[in-house]
């Protein structure tokens, strides 16, 4: 197996493994609390599949190992367990320069408490981002020893740690997101303007949607939202979806939202356009570019395009689910219509069009959110949590 290798040393260390490359929730968080521990001088190592040669979204200064992505099966049972072998395999190679492997997803729990269940001194440590929705006994079963194996399991929600001890009984700890205020470069208003000419944004309002179009977006509701506004208004709103990458294949459900459109009365690719997955510096400039993020989420394990927006000064719409509740006020911070129900959305997207006062508002809420979730706390929550460990096996 040939791996593509930055920084690689010897020595007890903690291994942050996930299982992409690609700019997800789960691997952004992967990547933002490594570079922090780093920064602080902590001996931290990203592990995770992929193109070696291509590495990860964007450069990062962490060090990090690239293994070989196994090719895509032709089901998602086969891609899972495919990458599990691949990661148990380059797992087994790297393990003896670490003593905890904090994984991030079910495909790098079950590979790191593969090898050791092989005999290697590691602790393995979990961070539950969400559940996903599997449908197979076999994928159902490879998620919930997901839960159940690790020597520790970690939530960045409280929604979520009532959630794993009803359904698994599992005892998790808290440890919130953070955001990065200085990931994004700053956008000049002429790069501003560029995008929003080449979205065909003169004069319309530009909600932003970011994570793709498939079911935990909430991307139907969404579509059927801008739909009833788009007869109220003398410019219809528009949206511009940023992401779409994703391990498990939404290609149905996209397929289906988007041959929806016309009968909503929108056009796709002038009311409604995909923009695919973009690299930091074009995520910032959308960011800067639209006038709302539509984020209606069905489940979240937190959702980090919040604070993301937030952190851009981008007034935000996201849905009443528990999680949004733990650190959003409605009409504070955020507007929070019911989850899952088109009307509502149209609602809070009407208001958020014609109220200028209230945009402000979100604004300066938004800034106080951002200011409550830095990556240096969560990541001195962790260290805490790795001196526990070592601690108690000493």
């Amino acid at each position: 197996m040939t791996a593509a290798r930055a920084g690689t040393g010897s020595g007890v260390g903690v291994a942050l493994v996930t299982y992409s490359t690609k700019p997800r929730g789960g691997v952004v968080h992967t990547l933002c609390l490594a570079e922090e521990l780093h920064r602080q001088g902590y001996p931290v190592h990203v592990i995770t599949l992929g193109d070696p040669a291509v590495g990860f979204f964007r450069p990062t200064t962490v060090p990090h190992t690239v293994l070989p992505a196994p090719d895509k099966g032709t089901t998602l049972d086969e891609r899972v367990f495919a990458a599990i072998d691949a990661l148990t395999e380059g797992l087994s190679d790297l393990a003896g320069h670490f003593d905890i492997l904090h994984t991030q997803d079910c495909i790098s729990a079950r590979a790191a408490a593969g090898i050791r269940a092989a005999g290697l001194p590691v602790t393995v440590v979990r961070t539950v981002h969400h559940v996903d929705d599997f449908t197979t006994p076999a994928l159902i079963t490879c998620q919930r020893r997901a839960i159940e194996e690790p020597d520790l399991v970690l939530v960045v929600s409280e929604q979520w740690r009532r959630i794993l001890r009803a359904d698994y009984g599992v005892d998790a700890l808290v440890v919130p997101n953070g955001v990065d205020t200085e990931r994004f470069p700053a956008v000049p208003a002429a790069a501003r303007a560029q995008l929003r000419d080449r979205a065909g944004a003169d004069g319309r309002f530009l909600f932003l949607s970011v994570g793709g179009v498939e079911p935990r977006k909430g991307s139907v509701y969404l579509f059927e939202a801008l739909g009833r506004l788009a007869s109220t208004h003398r410019l219809r709103p528009m949206l511009a979806v940023v992401g779409g990458h994703s391990f498990q294949d939404y290609a149905a459900y996209r397929e289906a939202a988007l041959a929806s459109l016309p009968s909503l009365g929108l056009r796709p690719g002038a009311d409604v356009i995909e923009l695919g997955t973009v690299d930091d510096a074009e995520l910032a400039g959308w960011y800067a570019a639209a006038d709302a993020l539509a984020f209606p989420s069905v489940k979240e394990g937190w959702g980090l395009a919040v604070l993301e927006a937030m952190s851009m000064d981008l007034p935000v719409i996201a849905s009443n689910l528990p999680v949004f509740g733990e650190y959003l006020t409605d009409g504070h911070d955020a507007l929070l219509p019911a989850v899952a129900d088109s009307t509502a959305l149209a609602g809070a997207m009407d208001r958020m069009i014609t109220d200028a006062d209230l945009r402000d508002r979100l604004r300066t809420g938004g800034r106080e959110v951002v200011e409550r979730f830095t990556w240096k706390a969560s990541a001195d929550r962790h260290r805490d949590i790795y001196r526990t460990i070592r601690s108690a096996r000493r």
